[in-house]
């Protein structure tokens, strides 16, 4: 193991302590502030923002429209975190004029970002995946990008459970059905649509939204590409 490798490694466990640890009280005093400002938004936006996750999860089990290029087979774990902070830094950036353009107009334009932030999200976590040498035309691959989706955008409890199924990948993958239309997504898509960020809803408001949704996409790509690579080094180091 190189200078590289044992930093990264360091890296994973003070990670993996952040999984494990438990709900706090202030996570409870989070969550009820999300649900009074979600009173606020009309119930056509909500729908909206259902279908569209439920969309995506579809899209991601029965489709191959995020599925570009080979896996990248040969490079040391250093070569291949390099091209995917790369990535990050691409998808950040996209998402953060995204969030800023549609933030501006208030509650429609601000609801237009959220299928264009979840496709974002959903061809990084598999350009990622072909970086760290797995196959997504493989549907268990597939589902183990729906599994970081949920565990970078989960309640703290409901992050525990998914990290635990993750960090035994190898094992757990094993005991899944072989076809896709098997896996509850329901109960995955609903876990999203009962996350969403406070900074998202504010996003809504007109004439603050461009401010916070720039900054939101951005600290949301953010999280998602630390949850990306820590996933996948505990693959890399047989966790």
């Amino acid at each position: 193991m190189n200078t590289y490798e044992d930093n990264a490694l360091k890296e994973l466990r003070t990670w993996q302590k952040k999984m494990t640890k438990e709900p706090s009280p202030t996570g409870d005093l989070t969550k009820n502030i999300q649900m009074k400002m979600n009173s606020f938004i009309p119930e056509k936006a909500h729908l909206f923002i259902t279908e569209t996750i439920k969309n995506m999860v579809n899209l991601v089990f029965f489709g191959s429209g995020f599925i570009t290029g080979l896996p990248l087979r040969k490079a040391t774990l250093e070569k291949r975190e390099s091209l995917v902070r790369d990535k990050i830094n691409f998808y950040r950036k996209t998402a953060t004029v995204t969030g800023a353009g549609t933030g501006a107009g208030g509650l429609l334009l601000g609801l237009a970002d959220f299928p264009i932030l979840l496709s974002l999200k959903m061809k990084f976590l598999f350009d990622v995946a072909g970086l760290y040498s797995f196959d997504v035309k493989n549907y268990k691959e597939r589902l183990f990008i729906l599994y970081i989706f949920q565990l970078a955008f989960s309640s703290q409890k409901r992050r525990i459970v998914i990290y635990k199924l993750i960090s035994d990948w190898d094992n757990y993958s094993k005991l899944l059905p072989e076809k896709e239309d098997s896996f509850d997504w329901r109960t995955f898509q609903q876990e999203y649509r009962d996350y969403l960020d406070i900074a998202k809803l504010l996003q809504l408001v007109p004439v603050i939204g461009a401010v916070v949704g720039a900054v939101a996409n951005y600290k949301l790509m953010s999280k998602l590409g630390e949850t990306a690579i820590n996933a996948y080094r505990l693959r890399v180091f047989k966790f």
